[in-house]
């Protein structure tokens, strides 16, 4: 599995930070998944491999503007590119009339099936590759995290049940290690009940908005990835006397090294922190306040940069700037 930031930065662009987008991409072949759509995400879509034929669902966290504003064009554009498949998306009810109304009234004609779904009554999502789960979170507004597990990872036939059913070695083992169904002696054998895991499932947790990181404590056991937005420093907030329902660096670190959290992923970054370290505030500040209370791997999001999550279960760079 992949991440790759498409906008990192919170409330407003910066000159090298877009706002609020994610692609998970799936471990085996080309489909991705899209968590928020901030205003030009599809223009940042243009410097990827990432084609949006190949997207299997999006997933907004809240209605705040820098998660949504550029989901119609992005639909359209969609459209425009003479995408067919159904497409699912997950977002807040108060959003649905929204997205069809700026079709509508833009004269946006969609070639697919829009397939929409409140986030509010949300019960899971699987599409035989990722099951998707939510939890909710705690921002201004309802907000919520979105969670991603690999479904039945690198399948292997299941040797014991097949010789305990009698089901002869050949053609029929070579079918159902597909996934294919098939007919022997008179019934059907359906190919996935037939295939098991050959490794524990990856499990990554991409966030919305969220001013209490423990709401995550029972998804985040067990997770090989947390992807969550560190907006201000401690210092920050305690100089403004205000967090505007985000969390600090500080808050998330601690919150992921209690869980036990192998891989943390800030983002999400307030303007006012800048690149060049010489200047303050700076996005190395952010780095240094969250690496005093987490020892795991620590990363901090970077637009358009991807991360690969090993079988290791440790998440890398994927080549170099």
């Amino acid at each position: 599995m992949d991440l790759l930031f498409l906008g990192t930065s919170a409330g407003v662009p910066t000159r090298t930070r877009n706002v609020s987008a994610t692609a998970l991409i799936e471990s085996s072949g080309k489909g991705w998944y899209l968590i928020d759509c901030g205003e030009a995400t599809q223009h940042q879509l243009l410097r990827t491999p990432l084609s949006l034929h190949d997207l299997r669902g999006i997933f907004i966290t809240h209605v705040h503007g820098d998660h949504c504003f550029g989901l119609p064009g992005l639909l359209a554009s969609a459209g425009m590119s003479g995408r067919s498949e159904p497409l699912d998306i997950v977002l807040p009810a108060a959003l649905h009339d929204w997205v069809r109304l700026g079709l509508a009234v833009s004269d946006s004609h969609l070639l697919f099936e829009l397939r929409m779904q409140a986030v509010e009554t949300f019960d899971g999502w699987c599409n035989g590759n990722v099951r998707v789960d939510t939890v909710a979170l705690s921002h201004r507004v309802p907000s919520h995290g979105y969670v991603f597990t690999e479904a039945n990872p690198d399948p292997r036939l299941d040797v014991q049940r097949l010789e305990a059913e009698g089901i002869p070695r050949g053609p029929l083992w070579g079918e159902l290690a597909r996934g294919n169904d098939v007919e022997h002696a008179g019934r059907m054998l359906h190919g996935q009940d037939y295939l098991r895991p050959s490794r524990p499932a990856r499990r990554v947790i991409v966030c919305g908005d969220n001013d209490t990181p423990e709401l995550l404590a029972d998804m985040a056991a067990g997770a090989d990835v947390l992807v969550h937005e560190a907006t201000f420093t401690q210092a920050q907030v305690d100089h403004t006397r205000a967090s505007y329902g985000h969390s600090t660096a500080a808050a998330v670190a601690r919150f992921a090294a209690a869980a036990g959290v192998p891989n943390l992923v800030l983002t999400h970054f307030s303007a006012r922190y800048q690149s060049n370290p010489q200047r303050s505030p700076s996005i190395e500040e952010v780095r240094v306040e969250a690496a005093t209370h987490f020892n795991g791997q620590l990363i901090l999001a970077r637009d358009l940069q991807r991360y690969h999550l090993g079988r290791d279960g440790r998440l890398e760079v994927v080549g170099s700037d």
